[in-house]
């Protein structure tokens, strides 16, 4: 096992967010099932264990938990909303025990629409604070966006924001928003058209690009990703075989996505494509997209992977740098 382990050790959270994957259900994990599991990663020599929830941070044993997959030689990392991380000193804390790396969780540089999405009116504030924080202590920082309606007209303003305010951010992760996954089922408004995103998507790209940062994208079939179908999340999976380990705080438990998981439905249209056969598809084609939003493509699929093979993995990208530092 050469890929990232995820573990949820909260399914508490403090935001609401409007298409929230994995909502609130009150659920911790207990802390003899979190060493079990950790053994379990890293006797399976993953990479590393991406630990996420709800929101960790809500996680009494969080630092303690770190320092514990530090022991079984684990590199912890966290997916956050960026809230309770406002602190340095709670931030200092989980430095202190062994965490390097943060994927913060933001939507849109714009407080309103930050707000509306998280359904929290401090959240960019509080975001800011961590990303401020994390400069400070030397704490690497992804960024996580999810695309939908809300965000979909200022992708690239929101990476210039960043990388302009943040410069030791150095990898963005989009994911075109699930529309079945709880709480964005009963918000169908939240929804992006292919459309309405795809020209922001390729600004956004070919800025980081041009600054020598890197990002992934998934849920967004090739013929979106412009210049970039090698930074297609699922793309890169099929070309590298990888799968994900991932233990859910519900009655999902412990699960492993392989590639029928990172196959979605396609038109007629895909059978011209020359990258259909390292595309997935389109997610939810004919329920909340249209067939007629694919377009083949003529890119030579040979080119994008050897691109995959030639693009280094994120975990092994430079580690983290002070604030100011160049990218």
């Amino acid at each position: 096992m050469a890929e990232l382990a995820y573990l949820q050790v909260s399914r508490v959270c403090n935001q609401s967010c409007v298409f929230c994957s994995n909502p609130a259900n009150g659920r911790t994990i207990e802390w003899s099932e979190a060493v079990r599991l950790v053994d379990s990663f890293a006797a399976e020599r993953a990479a590393g264990v991406i630990l996420t929830g709800g929101e960790p941070t809500l996680f009494e044993d969080l630092a303690k938990l770190v320092a514990y997959c530090r022991k079984k030689g684990l590199v912890p990392r966290m997916v956050t909303n960026g809230q309770k991380t406002a602190d340095l000193a709670y931030l200092k804390s989980l430095s202190d025990a062994g965490l390097e790396h943060l994927h913060v969780s933001l939507h849109s540089h714009r407080a309103e629409v930050q707000s509306a999405i998280s359904q929290n009116p401090d959240s960019l504030p509080n975001i800011t604070r961590t990303l401020e924080n994390a400069g400070e202590l030397g704490v690497r920082v992804d960024i996580n966006t999810v695309i939908n309606s809300k965000n979909a007209g200022h992708l690239s303003l929101l990476v210039r924001w960043l990388t302009e305010r943040f410069p030791f951010i150095v990898h963005v992760v989009w994911n075109n928003l699930d529309p079945l996954m709880n709480r964005a089922a009963l918000n169908p408004e939240i929804v992006p058209k292919l459309r309405a995103f795809e020209v922001e998507l390729h600004l956004a790209m070919r800025h980081l690009h041009a600054g020598g940062r890197t990002f992934r994208v998934e849920r967004v079939p090739l013929c979106y990703m412009s210049d970039f179908p090698h930074r297609s999340t699922e793309t890169r999976k099929f070309v590298k075989e990888e799968g994900r380990h991932i233990y859910f705080l519900d009655e999902k438990g412990l699960r492993v996505q392989g590639k029928a998981s990172w196959t979605y439905g396609k038109s007629e249209r895909c059978a011209a494509c020359g990258l259909d056969p390292l595309c997935a598809g389109l997610y939810q084609l004919g329920v909340y997209y249209a067939a007629d939003e694919l377009c083949p493509v003529f890119t030579d699929p040979a080119k994008v992977v050897a691109a995959v093979l030639k693009d280094g993995d994120v975990q092994s990208l430079p580690g983290p740098r002070k604030a100011g530092g160049a990218p």
